[in-house]
Parts: C-alpha cells; sequence; structure tokens
C-alpha cells in the first residue's frame, strides 16, 4: 500500500514522505491536465522516501491553482501515462476577488450562526 503524507509547501517546494518498500517510479506534477515537471525522490534512513517539487511561479495566478502528484512507468518527457497513481494534490489559493468571496461567505456563516443562535435561545425559554 502507498502512503503519501504532505509536508507542505515552503519557499515553493512542495515536501512529502513516501511510506512503501520499493522505490517510486517516475513522479510528476500535473497543472490543468498537463504535465509540468519532475518531482524527486530521495531514500531515507527508514526506509521511507522524501518527495520534493519545485512549484512553478509562471503557473500561479489568481484564483485556486491545483496541482497533482501522480507516479508511473512513463519516460522522461512523455506525458502522464493511463492509470497513473494518484499520490496527492496541493491547492494554492491567491489572489484579492477570492478574499473578496471568502469575506462573503464568513460574513453569511456569521448571519446564519446569530439566527441559530436566537432560535436556540427562544426554543431554551418557552
Amino acid at each position: 500500500m502507498t502512503e503519501f503524507e504532505s509536508l507542505g509547501l515552503k519557499s515553493g517546494i512542495w515536501q512529502g514522505t513516501l511510506r512503501r518498500s520499493t522505490p517510486p517510479g517516475r513522479l510528476i506534477l500535473v497543472h490543468m491536465g498537463t504535465r509540468v515537471t519532475d518531482a524527486r525522490a530521495t531514500a531515507q534512513a527508514d526506509g521511507s522516501w522524501r518527495i520534493a517539487v519545485a512549484i512553478p511561479t509562471e503557473k500561479l495566478s489568481d484564483g485556486v491553482q491545483t496541482f497533482i502528484l501522480l507516479e508511473d512507468n512513463g519516460k522522461d518527457n512523455e506525458p502522464p501515462q493511463v492509470g497513473a497513481l494518484r499520490l496527492s494534490s496541493l491547492n494554492i489559493v491567491a489572489g484579492e476577488p477570492l478574499d473578496e468571496d471568502m469575506r462573503a461567505e464568513i460574513d453569511l456563516i456569521r448571519s446564519e450562526l446569530d439566527l441559530l443562535k436566537k432560535e436556540l435561545r427562544r426554543l431554551a425559554v418557552s
């Protein structure tokens, strides 16, 4: 069984630990259905593999960008193979328009919570 644990994004490098006894195949980063770059796997003393991949800055823009880490048996510059194993995904959220959407959602949740509190108080009194 493959287990990938994301260690997060720091300085543009997404890292994680892959716990398995066998070395991984080709590890590729995919964005919007297109192969972006290869990830690097380094053997660790405990038998796991440290995975690291740089997130290309040219792929970042306003909105939500999803990067998917896949493993397959393809060659260097080939696109991802059908049936590639999805190890994990990384969502990056950026941009001011998105901030406004999030604020609106938080305001809506607050108002619904206030309504719920009023109803619970009304029910507790009766």
